[in-house]
């Protein structure tokens, strides 16, 4: 936002200390630069390729995540802050053929506003919202809507079962034990197996990946 001249480099930034890299362009993600690793162990690969560094500023981060969310607000006042850069946004006041453009719409004004490119993913659950959100962050409009899809398992075959949302190390081991590798097989496993074996976060993630709240 303040230094137009670092769009489409690589850039990372560093953790309070400076030690270890918290976020990354993704034109460091292409170069292999990986998530939360020390610094000095990317340093080669940092100094290779000449990827701009910057300590981290957490006032800045704040205010600025403030005006997104302030910018969300006009939109619909519920929504959920869900971390400094994340929000679930209520879009039932809108149909569902508009909810779309209206993806569209607040993707433009944010940018215009705040100066924050974004990317929005549109769906009935925030566990779909969240897949449908991981594609858009690959395609130039920014935005993907599963509104008025009626079979998404082609999608969601493709999304492994550690990138579902509230999915992490210990419950993806636990399904790839139980034979499940992606977010269609746990969308389609029956009712029954998640009674017997596993938690209320399991179930309610499997109910969200078929559509239901």
């Amino acid at each position: 936002v303040f230094n137009p001249k670092l769009e489409n480099k690589p850039v990372v930034v560093l953790s309070n200390n400076d030690g270890c890299i918290i976020s990354r362009s993704n034109e460091a993600k292409v170069l292999g630069i990986k998530m939360g690793e020390p610094y000095f162990k990317e340093k080669d690969i940092i100094v290779k390729n000449n990827v701009q560094v910057f300590s981290s500023n957490y006032s800045l981060y704040g205010d600025i995540s403030r005006r997104v969310m302030r910018t969300l607000k006009r939109f619909n006042s519920d929504i959920e802050i869900y971390s400094i850069d994340e929000a679930f946004l209520d879009l039932s006041n809108f149909s569902n053929n508009e909810v779309e453009n209206v993806g569209h719409e607040i993707r433009n004004i944010v940018l215009k506003w705040t100066g924050i490119p974004t990317s929005i993913g549109i769906a009935k659950t925030k566990t779909l919202s969240k897949v449908a959100n991981h594609i858009a962050k690959k395609k130039q409009s920014g935005v993907t809507s599963f509104i008025g899809i009626e079979n998404i398992d082609s999608i969601l075959e493709k999304v492994e079962i550690n990138d579902v949302w509230g999915v992490g190390k210990q419950l993806t081991k636990f399904y790839h034990k139980s034979g499940i590798y992606n977010a269609k097989q746990l969308k389609n496993v029956s009712n029954t197996w998640i009674k017997k074996s596993s938690n209320v976060l399991s179930s309610r993630t499997a109910m969200e990946l078929r559509g239901i709240p």
